[in-house]
């Protein structure tokens, strides 16, 4: 139609309307541009940042944990390699079958699994941990997205029940949960690094791209054990508290000449390789965190008190008829009662009433600074966790009776470490070292705590305490001189003593001539009808000794027929409880 009939059509727009219009487009054309060159140029981080977060991830690399070796360098605690399943739920792409073959696969609840999924702000979450390899591998294999395995270390202890008080055990995460483990965790852990990667979307690694810190692996520790020693004093400890269907049982092996403690086992145990039945009050390393009385292996001590302060000699004599002693309300008793003894002889036959009268002889400050020098009343600072520094009143709250009974080892408690750590001082001629449960390449300075002639003369008691007619001839080793202590008391409870639950207890060295080791065995209510220390207690002593004094190719001081038993019917020489 042409304008010639209509009007209208031949109107003209203004030509600054058009120019408005261009000048429009070009400044908006030209605000993307500079906003293009802002972002992309000069301030990129953001869109880095969000590109990154597609792919880019920073993933932790697990340090090793140091392993735990004995004395000769045999494995007690190594890390072994495992996967764990693990999932970024901002990744995750799954179908509900393929949730339900990894929720069997995980052997977990599909609910349980769709819950831990839920979260897509989380990149990172744990399904299972630590999987045998076959497992993993299935998990693989079912190809979902945003799921993928993670590298880990499970600690294994080769030596499972037999060291297990000693070493412990690690948490899910590697983290010392007991005993040594617990002690020496930040030596042991190491620290762990980081690297950067690029993920696909099936969350698999397609691009190593930098190291952020390297991890560095946890250093070895090396103990004093012997693992030999370690495994045969836990058999014949075992052994002895089934036989005796005792509640529990310690021992404790010391090297003389460096304090190091070559074996430290109880009973009952546990198996640290299976967490999931762990009993926490089976876990606790009775020779160092428990306290009992010591009964009658106190007695060379009380001798040594007496000797060093010169009010008697190893001859001196002793009335002890007639087996008992009135001290206010209270009687001493000995089992067997003997008349005259010599001092030699009150430890020999380990007269309760010889060794009350000994000690009420003495200042009780004077008995004190010896018992406290010897260690008693104080950790014996051997680096375990928990170990306890045992019970030793103050001098000046003793009575009579107190002083007396202690002089037997009653009124006072002790653990099973400290115990085998003062008859160091008999056996290395007077002197104390501190003991420990790490290899030492060089002794630790030793601490005088009695003479040499008082040291000498009481381990030649403890040698006849062990021949017949003492209490303790079941403790003699073929080929080696022993010297050694039974121990036999009531346990505590209340206010006073169970009248039928006893500490049966031996401790002694070897061999008597140049000690080499210490042996200190505990055992915890014995209920098969024996109960004395030297009936339960020092046959394990026995036997442990024999072997461990073999393996160490110690040469031998005796003759191979020096065991001599009382003869059959002959009546049996027992510590008065």
């Amino acid at each position: 139609m042409s304008p010639a009939v209509h009007p209208h059509l031949a109107l003209q727009l203004p030509a600054w309307r058009s120019r408005l219009l261009l000048l429009a487009l070009l400044a908006w054309f030209a605000a993307l541009a500079l906003r293009a060159v802002y972002l992309q140029g000069l301030h990129n981080d953001f869109l880095q940042q969000k590109g990154e977060s597609r792919y880019a991830r920073v993933i932790d690399l697990s340090a090793t944990r140091g392993a735990i070796v004995d004395r000769n360098n045999e494995p007690l605690a190594i890390s072994t390699p495992v996967e764990s399943v693990a999932a970024s739920p901002a990744d995750i792409e799954i179908t509900p079958d393929q949730l339900r073959r990894l929720a069997r696969l995980l052997g977990t609840d599909a609910a349980d699994l769709r819950k831990k999924l839920a979260d897509t702000r989380r990149e990172f979450v744990y399904l299972k941990r630590q999987l045998p390899p076959d497992e993993a591998a299935r998990v693989v294999a079912l190809g979902v997205p945003g799921v993928f395995l993670q590298r880990e270390h499970r600690r294994y202890y080769p030596a499972g029940e037999v060291t297990a008080h000693l070493i412990g055990l690690t948490d899910v995460d590697g983290r010392g949960r007991e005993a040594l483990e617990l002690a020496f965790d930040g030596e042991l852990a190491g620290r762990a690094g980081s690297r950067r990667v690029i993920k696909d979307r099936l969350g698999q690694i397609v691009e190593d791209v930098e190291s952020i810190r390297a991890p560095q692996n946890g250093r070895t520790l090396a103990l004093s054990i012997d693992a030999r020693i370690q495994y045969l004093a836990y058999r014949e400890l075992k052994s002895a508290v089934a036989a005796h269907r005792a509640r529990a049982g310690s021992i404790v092996v010391l090297d003389v000449a460096t304090g190091e403690v070559l074996a430290m086992a109880n009973v009952p145990s546990f198996n640290p390789n299976n967490r999931e039945r762990f009993d926490p009050l089976r876990a606790r390393n009775r020779a160092v965190t428990d306290l009992f009385e010591p009964g009658s292996t106190l007695k060379p001590f009380t001798a040594a008190v007496a000797l060093e302060s010169g009010i008697v000699r190893p001859e001196s004599v002793i009335q002890t008829a007639p087996g008992q002693l009135a001290i206010g309300n209270r009687v001493i008793h000995d089992a067997h009662p003997q008349g005259a003894l010599t001092v030699a002889q009150v430890i020999q036959k380990s007269s309760n009433v010889g060794a009350a009268k000994i000690a009420l002889e003495l200042k009780p400050e004077v008995m004190w600074n010896l018992f406290h020098q010897i260690g008693f009343g104080a950790p014996p600072y051997s680096g375990f966790p928990g170990e306890v520094p045992g019970r030793l009143r103050a001098a000046s709250s003793w009575r009579p009776i107190e002083q007396a009974t202690m002089s037997y080892g009653h009124g006072i408690s002790v653990s099973l470490l400290q115990l085998a750590r003062a008859y160091l001082a008999f056996a290395t001629d007077g002197e104390l070292r501190p003991v420990t449960l790490l290899r030492r390449e060089v002794p630790a300075s030793a601490t005088r705590v009695i003479s040499v002639e008082t040291a000498q003369a009481v381990r030649r008691m403890l040698e006849l305490a062990v021949q017949p007619g003492g209490t303790a001839p079941r403790a003699q080793v073929t080929g080696y001189r022993v010297a050694g202590k039974t121990g036999t008391a009531h346990k505590p409870e209340g206010r006073g003593y169970a009248a039928t639950k006893f500490v049966s207890s031996f401790v002694g060295f070897a061999p008597a001539s140049a000690p080499r080791l210490v042996v200190a065995v505990m055992i915890d209510e014995p209920s098969a009808g024996q109960y004395y220390g030297g009936a339960v207690a020092a046959p394990v002593f026995s036997t442990v000794m024999a072997e461990a004094l073999r393996a160490l190719g110690v040469p031998p001081d005796a003759p191979l027929d020096n065991v001599t038993l009382p003869p059959p019917g002959a009546p049996e020489i027992r510590e008065e409880v």
